[in-house]
């Protein structure tokens, strides 16, 4: 493999990709472009599962060494609101220093062999004399940006707000915190990172950032000044729960998460590898854990196709696109969990928030899979204000009672009682639109309002209009009601009944 590979961007993504193929072949000649100094890095920690790591093991033992030398691991997720603890084991996870992650890979890709240069700006330019191009510098890719017509770039941007910081407060694990204050709900994902520092990153609302007077920083300023106003107002928030230790700054101030898609990840002798080409909310997927996984995708297609450079990126985004989208299908749900948990907070009881947020993205039997004991916890809550399993409590309706949560939607017509039913849309930009049909139908003053159709995300948080907001039932029509899908609903508080079909049976 005689090729000139130019990686834009030192970050873990470039730095793994570099490495892996210049230890497959030794004759290739691989350039890091890195415009910060090697010891600058912005953030505080990454984190990885265990069961995510396989693959990157596999590959190079860099990361699993570091891990193990370097990282702290746990087991347990645990959530904190209204003075009440609730923990979930089976959630293996490590984290680490991000600036310990970089100097180790850096130190990793100079003993391959890559000629890794700091303070060093690349454009496109200056380039022309490189087979491969491989455009690892981040969210922001001014390459992506400059070829935008090729890779035609999209996002989405959360209406959360969130701020990153550290705290010299020593976590036990992955620990998300609930605090309502004066000016509204605030949240933390809390870890460790190493002895006397973790990561701590704050969630809200726009509403309550407005209120609380946190919007007054000005974002124009330089990358590395942090906003010292809602430094001090967090310290004084969360001062309980983290023992009165302070937060650590590092480039810290609000934005909104924005989820990147490129509609191509390759064009010409050009490829996005990392966050350049995608991201996922950090709720979720580490977005240094998918860049790590595009590194070993595009060094295999190039080892496949040593001598064709479009046949290998071709190779390369066929493989490494599918994982990334299930990734950010996942993250979805989740991210949107965020951008509602103060309503949740206010109206859920502080063990059925827990169930709530665990079961974001899964169901209940995976859950108890990973920790038994914390489902049958939260199912020993329903029984012993309902006085019986989830499936087995009764529902009154009309002039009748259903046995079960779990009905037939013909039955529930025949009950006799006023139904509101209304179509969900497919995709969250058309929620508005359904919200307002919805609270014109609610004027009505249904029994029951029937939400069916559209997305599974969608159908969820118009059904939590409906009950968490309105306190209206909710029945939701879902295509495929296993028993696990019926109990994950209705024992998290989305819903009241769901019945298998569509609206049209």
């Amino acid at each position: 493999m005689n090729l000139r590979i130019a990686c834009v961007g030192g970050g873990p993504g470039g730095l793994f990709f570099a490495t892996l193929l210049k230890q497959a072949h030794p004759e290739a000649d691989i350039t890091v472009f890195e415009r910060n100094r090697a010891e600058d890095t912005f953030g505080f920690g990454v984190v990885f599962s265990d069961a995510t790591l396989d693959a990157i093991n596999a590959a190079d033992p860099v990361l699993r060494t570091a891990l193990d030398d370097f990282g702290i691991h746990w087991e347990e997720i645990e959530v904190r609101l209204k003075g009440e603890t609730f923990a979930c084991g089976g959630n293996g996870m490590t984290a680490i220093v991000r600036k310990k992650l970089l100097q180790l890979l850096q130190e990793r890709a100079i003993e391959a062999g890559v000629d890794v240069r700091f303070s060093t700006e690349a454009a496109l330019d200056d380039l022309t004399d490189f087979d491969l191009v491989v455009a690892g510098d981040g969210a922001n890719s001014r390459i992506r940006e400059q070829l935008a017509a090729a890779f035609e770039p999209s996002f989405e941007t959360a209406t959360a707000k969130f701020i990153w910081f550290g705290t010299t407060y020593a976590f036990d694990g992955l620990t998300f915190v609930h605090v309502r204050g004066e000016h509204g709900v605030f949240a933390v994902h809390g870890y460790p990172i190493a002895p006397g520092l973790s990561t701590f990153i704050v969630e809200t609302d726009e509403e309550t950032w407005r209120r609380a007077g946190l919007d007054e920083f000005d974002t124009s300023q330089p990358p590395g000044t942090s906003d010292q106003k809602s430094k001090e107002y967090l310290e004084r928030l969360f001062a309980d729960q983290i023992d009165g230790h302070p937060l650590v700054v590092n480039n810290s101030r609000w934005a909104n998460f924005r989820t990147r898609r490129a509609a191509r990840w390759t064009t010409g002798n050009i490829a996005l590898l990392g966050d350049a080409a995608h991201t996922a909310h950090f709720s979720v997927g580490s977005g240094t854990k998918m860049a790590m996984e595009d590194a070993i995708a595009l060094a295999a297609a190039l080892g496949q196709h040593p001598d064709d450079v479009p046949a290998a990126l071709a190779a390369y985004e066929a493989g490494a696109r599918p994982p990334v989208e299930k990734i950010q299908g996942s993250a979805r749900p989740s991210l949107s969990w965020w951008e509602h948990f103060g309503r949740y907070h206010d109206t859920l009881e502080p063990w059925q928030f827990a169930f709530h947020f665990l079961s974001r993205s899964i169901g209940a039997q995976k859950i108890a899979r990973r920790d038994p004991e914390f489902v049958a916890a939260v199912r020993e809550e329903w029984r012993a204000s309902r006085g019986a399993d989830v499936l087995a409590t009764g529902f009154e309706l009309g002039e009748g009672t259903f046995a079960s949560r779990r009905v037939s939607l013909a039955e529930v017509r025949r009950s006799g009682a006023r139904l509101l039913e209304v179509d969900a849309p497919s995709n969250e930009h058309e929620l508005a639109d359904a919200r307002r049909r919805l609270l014109d139908g609610l004027e009505n003053k249904p029994d029951l309002v029937v939400l069916s159709g559209g997305s599974a995300l969608c159908r969820a948080l118009l059904s939590e209009d409906v009950r968490l907001g309105a306190g209206v039932p909710s029945l939701l029509v879902e295509p495929e009601a296993s028993d696990d899908r019926v109990e994950t609903l209705v024992l998290s508080g989305r819903a009241d009944l769901v019945a298998e079909g569509t609206r049209d049976e």
